[in-house]
C-alpha cells in the first residue's frame, strides 16, 4: 500500500516535496498501529521492498517528534 501512495506522488516534479507529501499522507491517514509496523519493518529489514521515496518518507516519520495527544 505504501508503494501505491508513492506511485501517486511520483508525478511530483520536486522529489523532496513528494517525500514530504508521502510522509504527511502516512501521518494523516494511517492509523498509529500501521505506522508503528512500517517503522519496525524499516528498522528491522531496511525495507528493501519500498520504493526509495517511500523509504525516505517512512524514515522521516522515525525521526519526527512524537505526536502530542490531547
Amino acid at each position: 500500500m505504501a508503494n501505491q501512495i508513492g506511485d501517486y506522488f511520483a508525478a511530483y516534479p520536486d522529489r523532496d516535496k513528494a517525500v514530504k507529501e508521502i510522509a504527511q499522507h502516512l501521518k494523516n491517514f494511517w492509523e498509529p498501529r500501521m505506522r508503528r509496523e512500517i517503522l519496525a519493518y524499516l528498522e528491522q529489514t531496511g525495507a528493501p521492498e519500498l520504493n526509495e521515496p517511500v523509504r525516505q518518507a517512512v524514515h522521516s516519520l522515525a525521526s519526527a517528534p512524537p505526536a502530542v495527544s490531547r
